[in-house]
């Protein structure tokens, strides 16, 4: 499976699931389940290195205002979701996580938490193999990458994410 197969499955489950994270989960397994276990498993590969790539301070700092205060695993959660919210919005927000403003329409307390999605390839691999996946030995790094953010100094975030501080802070 290339990038271009693994964003069309992302995309296509998304737009069918038509907002709700749980079906969206569902849709990418039972998409996953009509390959073979090796092409759920270049799948997982391309999701973990997406979500691993968006462990950053500069994406934190966007999660932080769209969510609260996240945690480690709130973060992690906020990564699988930004994955599912496809290639253009992923890329846009890597690139430059102010723009989390203007690429999606964020409704707190109903989007951010992409977990179910972040086992989706898991799901599929056992149940098309009767067993779990195996590790893929893909980690995100000790830390996030780039300067860390104080995430409760106001003044500092309005000034780094001033759109999203506008809409969100």
């Amino acid at each position: 499976m290339d990038e271009t197969e693994f964003w069309e499955i992302v995309d296509r489950a998304r737009q069918d699931a038509d907002g709700d994270p749980e079906e969206h989960a569902d849709l990418v397994v039972e998409r996953l389940t009509q390959l073979d276990p090796d092409a759920v498993l270049d799948f997982a590969r391309h999701f973990d290195s997406r979500v691993n790539r968006a462990y950053t301070w500069e994406l934190w700092g966007a999660a932080a205002l769209l969510l609260g205060d996240p945690g480690e695993d709130a973060f992690e959660d906020f990564r699988c979701w930004l994955v599912g919210q496809g290639r253009h919005v992923y890329e846009g927000a890597v690139h430059h996580p102010d723009d989390l403003a203007s690429l999606v329409d964020f409704e707190t307390g109903a989007d951010g938490d992409g977990e179910e999605l972040g086992y989706a390839a898991d799901e599929a691999y056992e149940q098309l193999t009767g067993v779990r996946l195996p590790d893929l030995g893909m980690r995100p790094p000790s830390e996030p990458e780039g300067e860390a953010l104080d995430l409760t100094d106001a003044d500092a975030m309005r000034e780094r994410y001033p759109t999203l501080w506008e809409r969100y802070g």
